[in-house]
């Protein structure tokens, strides 16, 4: 396994400068030719939305809000670059702006000199949330093994994904808890910073060109933490481009960031080196006090200027053109007494010109690089050119990209995708690599079958939800065997025989309840691993149902086994057990339905017990489905215990066999008293109806995973 090029003991030297105006090309294993410059560029974010808010006569007025404004800048190639600022400033919003997460975004992202659309930077990169989610009864191996094969298909054979996964437990740190469970709150598992680690090892398995990490740090202890942006170092040094949001970091983690965007109140307020924060701070005039962090001041000055009448609008002022900042009158005379000299370009250029002639020769357009605003225009449409800055420009200020200069390019930084690969265990993906792929990396029957075998490993390591499922079936069978054994007939007969199905109709439809947590849980996990397409969400459903499938068989003959023969039930036995079977799959259905559009298993749980009481209360056992008021009829043909109570009276009682001596009553004379139909094969329809109302929620489910179920912003 090549190994990442780690320079002064895995740190850059930030100090060294190279010319861009000749940039040399260097040469790589194999011949290819890399430039100096690459990584990714962001031009005039923006992000607006409409809040309503208090206008002076307290009336409720809708305003254009800007959480992202007018953002432009860079991450290099082979870096780690840390977005930093004060709450709200709106780094995760601006992660997700960069990540193509936000379909009304304003702007130009390109990699590489490339613009991207948001589906392309999904297939190029990987997102790292900041809750892990992961399945707790699977090891480290089987979830980065698994992780393996989504993201990289059928194309790499079994024996490379193994290899690659190993060396990625290797490279990740991960050796020693390899066999290890994730683990949660009830069980023993990794620690919470090898837990972070298998979540960028998920993400990474397929060797993105980017990674984007929301504050990968946050829960975690000072050691954890750092071993986590080390292990996202090496990774920057294989060659990705990396960025991450990151508040507060420690010192230590601090020299293992190479390129910082600070923002605050959506604005851009530095962009840059972490040692060129100091000289950024003493253009502004304001000197760092001695022994103090110059990121936390800058970081404190931010805050001065937020609650003073100017606002943060005068420093992103000067980060984007270098225009001074007014004092603040608690500054006093706290300036800088020398200030570098202008920098003058080969024809005497002033310093915006020169500025902007410098990078337009490097092999980034200049368009690309030019930190102005968009020019304004008169009513007549045409551009005004900007003035020539005044004596009131801070000499030698450094725009957003300016700074690009300040970075050392490694060998190791340029690495080809298939020795990107070679070096994090993961086959590369360049943007070279893109055209070549698909949307998914399987194919949909390749998805399923992943998708089952990780359901069965999940379900034979927690057995408790099907086991104490299967304990209340059985229990709840032997009670019924045992109180309605052999019922005589007569009328108490006749209405043991009726309170014997109404209850087994609500204890199948009750027994699916406690999946609401499981549900929502692992509804998390599918965002997060369908953000990337690792599989349709169709995919998902269908191996859902076909796992489900033989746990709900049993637990329906394990109940028909015990009750049928004890209690005496008449008509067919397949009948009976084929209806219990269909009514777990259609409240299996319906809970899963639900579990889809709860935010927490608490209202998932209030939820489904309220409508599985609606559905009891209109099943036709209290109010005869001819009798129930007009408006309320609906509620009879949408409730799903309608079609097992109905469907098991008819097996039962469907004949001319007496159930009753005094008075005599046959079969179907006690249907027509209950108002059901007495036609034989009338029972079977209620079987395709409750079949119906399952496929119907499973559709449902589907609908909200492929359309609300997604971690993207409007």
């Amino acid at each position: 396994m090549a190994q990442p090029n780690h320079r002064y003991g895995g740190h850059r030297d930030l100090e060294a400068v190279i010319d861009m105006d000749q940039p040399e090309k260097l040469t790589a294993k194999g011949g290819s030719r890399f430039s100096f410059t690459g990584g990714l560029e962001f031009t005039s974010l923006t992000y607006t939305v409409v809040k309503k808010q208090r206008g002076v006569g307290g009336e409720w007025e809708k305003k254009d809000v800007d959480l992202l404004h007018e953002i432009t800048g860079y991450a290099p190639k082979g870096c780690v670059t840390a977005v930093m600022g004060p709450s709200g400033a709106g780094k995760s919003t601006f992660l997700d702006a960069l990540a193509g997460r936000i379909s009304s975004l304003d702007g130009r992202v390109a990699l590489d000199g490339v613009e991207m659309s948001p589906s392309v930077i999904k297939r190029s990169s990987a997102y790292v949330m900041q809750d892990d989610r992961l399945f707790p009864m699977l090891t480290v191996y089987e979830t980065l093994m698994f992780a393996a094969d989504f993201r990289l298909g059928s194309a790499v054979s079994p024996s490379d994904k193994k290899l690659r996964v190993d060396n990625l437990i290797e490279q990740l740190g991960l050796t020693t808890s390899r066999n290890t469970y994730i683990g949660d709150e009830g069980t023993r598992g990794v620690s919470g910073g090898e837990r972070r680690r298998v979540s960028i090892g998920v993400d990474i398995i397929h060797g993105p060109a980017l990674l984007f990490l929301d504050e990968p740090t946050s829960g975690l202890d000072s050691t954890s933490a750092h071993s986590v942006i080390e292990k996202v170092h090496d990774i920057a040094c294989a060659g990705s481009t990396v960025v991450l949001t990151i508040h507060q970091p420690s010192s230590r983690i601090l020299q293992l960031l190479d390129h910082l965007i600070i923002l605050a109140r959506g604005q851009l307020m530095y962009s840059g080196g972490p040692k060129e924060v100091t000289a950024h701070l003493g253009r502004m005039g304001r000197k760092v006090p001695k022994g103090e962090n110059s990121i936390e001041h800058l970081l404190d000055v931010i805050q001065e200027y937020d609650q003073s009448e100017f606002g943060v609008n005068a420093l992103a002022e000067f980060c984007l053109t270098g225009l001074k900042p007014r004092k603040l009158a608690a500054e006093g005379l706290s300036t800088v007494s020398s200030i570098p000299p202008t920098p003058v370009g080969p024809g005497g250029e002033d310093f915006d010109h020169s500025l902007r002639s410098q990078h337009s020769k490097s092999p980034w357009s200049g368009a690309q690089f030019t930190p102005s605003r968009r020019p304004k225009k008169d009513q007549s449409g045409k551009s005004h050119n900007p003035p020539r800055y005044g004596p009131e420009i801070v000499m030698g200020t450094p725009t957003p990209l300016s700074s690009i200069s300040v970075y050392t390019v490694n060998e190791a930084d340029y690495l080809s995708p298939a020795q990107r690969g070679s070096a994090t265990g993961a086959p590369g993906v360049g943007i070279n690599a893109l055209g070549h792929r698909g949307k998914f990396a399987n194919s949909y029957a390749a998805e399923v079958w992943v998708l089952m075998r990780r359901n069965f490993t999940n379900i034979w390591r927690t057995p408790e939800l099907f086991l104490s499922r299967l304990m209340v079936l059985t229990v709840m069978g032997f009670l019924m065997a045992t109180m309605f054994t052999k019922p005589k007939d007569n009328t108490q007969g006749i209405t043991n025989r009726l309170s014997f199905f109404i209850f087994t109709v609500c204890v199948f439809f009750f027994s699916s309840n406690d999946a609401v947590p499981a549900f929502i849980q692992e509804r998390f996990i599918f965002i997060r691993e369908t953000s990337h397409n690792a599989y349709r969400a169709s995919a998902y459903v269908v191996a859902g149902v076909i796992t489900y499938l033989p746990f709900l068989l049993l637990q329906s003959a394990v109940y028909a086994l015990i009750t049928w023969w004890a209690i005496g039930l008449h008509g067919q036995f397949v009948y009976f057990l084929v209806m219990l079977y269909a009514s777990l799959l259609s409240t299996n259905s319906f809970v899963v339905f639900i579990s889809s559009i709860v935010p927490n298993f608490i209202l998932g749980y209030a939820a489904v017990i309220a409508f599985t009481a609606l559905f009891f209360l209109f099943c036709g056992y209290f109010v005869d489905s001819h009798s129930i008021p007009q408006g309320w009829k609906w509620m009879n043909t949408v409730s799903t215990m309608k079609y097992p109570y109905e469907g098991l009276l008819m097996n039962e009682f469907g004949g001319t066999r007496s159930f009753s001596s005094n008075p005599p009553l046959n079969g179907d004379e006690i249907l027509e008293n209950l108002t059901i139909s007495v036609h034989k094969d009338r029972k079977w329809w209620m079987v395709l109806y409750l079949l119906g109302w399952a496929v119907f929620y499973r559709v449902l489910f589907y609908l909200v995973l492929r359309f609300a179920s997604k971690n993207k912003r409007k």
